[in-house]
């Protein structure tokens, strides 16, 4: 956190899980390799707050960074969480060398997120009140009372994202009742609001801050293709993002970092075709120097084009998404697969590389990509039109996406599969159930098919307010077993492949097991690949390219794309 020092959040195994996930462990390391060690998290050994390390006591907590403390090169600002069932998050100033901590501030509401000001004081909590309502908390200072100042409601919830330079201004992102989401300036003194920014479609998705500080200047927004908008555009970051995107040719750009003088800033480029590229700017001589590329055994060029759409929905609800054809195609009559995402609430495509749909792209298929309603990015309303339609509206938005293609002459009526990971596996089985004659295969990774089994098993429902996600989002467990593929299975008349892994808490392996048994009794041809050591999403190289060799393969004998290349002596079918 300083040009001497660096604090790491860490990541291990846990139990088989292949894949490392974050413990909430922060490790410290000098830049020249000297002083490693842990600072403060579960694996420390201590006394607790504002001690030296003592051997023979572990705190149970997690902690993550919340302000790094520009102007103090010894401490940072951190959230700790402990290890209960209703944590009351605190905030702490932590010393990077010692480990010492001192508490800063004690969130009035659970699982809290910390906002501080320019100074490195607390000001903002957002968090769950014991009502399971997202509540915003203000104070003046340090030593200062909580006020809260906002709540989750119809209107939405107000989440700030920093101050401005003088600490009199914060700046949230206000959720609308109807529409994208707003930047709105909130005075201090007077305790009003100011709408400075807005899209006409989407949200914000992301922040651009001053050189060297958290003052927040403009906003990214992503219709279509990736694009920046500023609180003054007379401001030198303005003229400064205008320079590079004009230089860039269209790519997305982001300002990383910048040297405290700013005259040197690292900046990351980025497009559909590309995964991403860094050059360090110098913005006096305004010349760009190459440093490293995210993928440099590939060429940009020969990856395949990704379009922003738009359609209609069949009652006339407006959707947005992507379509992605193979490089040099006439993107005419193609073979298709319809990708669509997980979650499936908040979450939303971006025009960005994305490796499933260049996989795809480059083995001869179109992909097409939908926001369905539930999808992030588009404001609150368009995010609640989704809850309870898991199998209804979600689903028909599918369907008519995926017939738009077909009227636009992309897609070859009788070359077109689903495939998707987690919700998208569950949308994928449920597609071919619903839409008899629409899709000739189905492949569903790492997903949830039995829809009253998420009130009994996996890892939402073990959270505090887990149910009542469930309801609120899913719905009534007595009316899902009607939208539950496993349910469903004599209705699949295509050839389905499943796969999943023995350690997924998310959508554990049982419902990938149970939709097969269901298939089989059913007569359905179903091929499997299950991994005892995965989790939501295979980690392991091998077994991720055992999966998408088989997935390839079985595209292949449905659709006839390409099939993967082999590893030397090795044949490339499936097994």
């Amino acid at each position: 956190m300083s040009p001497e020092r660096v604090v790491i959040s860490m990541s291990r195994k846990i139990g088989s899980l292949d894949q490392p996930l974050l413990d909430g462990n922060l490790y410290a390391i000098n830049a020249d390799g000297t002083q490693p060690g842990l600072l403060v998290g579960q694996s420390v050994q201590g006394a607790g707050l504002g001690t030296k390390i003592q051997p023979k006591k572990v705190e149970q907590i997690a902690a993550f960074l919340v302000d790094d403390l520009p102007a103090d090169d010894k401490n940072i600002v951190i959230s700790v969480s402990p290890f209960t069932d209703d944590p009351f998050t605190r905030a702490d100033r932590l010393d990077v060398i010692s480990g010492r901590r001192q508490q800063l501030a004690r969130a009035p509401v659970r699982n809290a997120d910390f906002v501080t000001d320019n100074q490195g004081v607390v000001r903002f909590a957002l968090g769950y009140g014991t009502d399971n309502v997202r509540k915003l908390y203000y104070r003046a200072g340090d030593g200062a009372e909580w006020e809260m100042i906002g709540a989750e409601n119809d209107q939405g919830l107000e989440i700030p994202v920093g101050f401005s330079a003088d600490d009199k201004t914060a700046y949230f992102t206000a959720e609308r009742k109807s529409g994208p989401d707003a930047i709105v300036a909130y005075d201090i003194a007077s305790k009003t609001r100011k709408e400075i920014l807005r899209d006409a479609k989407v949200d914000p998705s992301g922040y651009i801050y001053r050189n060297g500080t958290s003052v927040p200047v403009g906003a990214f927004f992503i219709d279509g293709k990736r694009t920046t908008r500023f609180f003054d555009d007379s401001a030198p970051e303005a003229k400064l993002y205008r320079s590079l995107e004009a230089a860039f040719g269209g790519d997305a750009v982001r300002i990383t970092s910048s040297s405290s003088d700013g005259r040197l800033a690292l900046i990351e480029t980025s497009s559909a075709r590309s995964p991403g590229d860094f050059f360090l700017f110098d913005t006096v001589a305004k010349k760009a120097s190459h440093l490293l590329s995210r993928r440099d055994w590939f060429d940009p060029a020969e990856m395949a084009d990704k379009r922003g759409i738009a359609l209609k929905a069949r009652d006339g609800l407006e959707l947005h998404g992507y379509l992605t054809v193979p490089n040099g195609s006439a993107g005419k009559n193609l073979p298709m697969v319809v990708l669509p995402h997980g979650g499936p609430f908040g979450i939303r495509e971006s025009w960005s590389f994305d490796d499933d749909s260049q996989m795809l792209a480059a083995a001869g298929y179109a992909v097409l990509q939908l926001d369905f309603r539930g999808s992030g990015g588009y404001g609150r309303a368009f995010t609640d039109a989704g809850a309870g339609e898991w199998g209804g509206k979600m689903q028909d938005d599918l369907t008519d996406a995926t017939r738009w293609a077909i009227q636009q002459g992309v897609a070859d009526k009788d070359r077109i599969c689903i495939y998707g990971a987690s919700y998208g596996a569950y949308a994928a089985l449920m597609g071919v159930a619903k839409e008899q004659g629409l899709y000739k295969c189905a492949a569903g990774y790492v997903g949830v098919y039995d829809l009253p089994a998420m009130f009994k098993t996996g890892d939402i429902q073990r959270r505090g307010s887990g149910e009542t996600y469930l309801r609120e989002w899913i719905g009534d467990p007595a009316k899902l077993a009607a939208v539950s593929p496993n349910r469903l299975a004599d209705r699949i008349k295509v050839p389905v492949f499943l796969a999943a892994g023995g350690e997924d808490e998310r959508a554990p392996i049982e419902h990938s097991k149970g939709m097969e048994r269901a298939l089989i009794k059913a007569g359905t041809p179903v091929e499997t690949l299950y991994y005892d050591t995965e989790g939501h999403g295979f980690y392991t190289e091998a077994h991720r390219r055992e999966y998408y060799t088989r997935l390839l393969a079985f595209l292949s004998r449905h659709l006839g794309g390409q099939t993967a290349a082999a590893p030397a002596g090795k044949p490339a079918a499936a097994k």
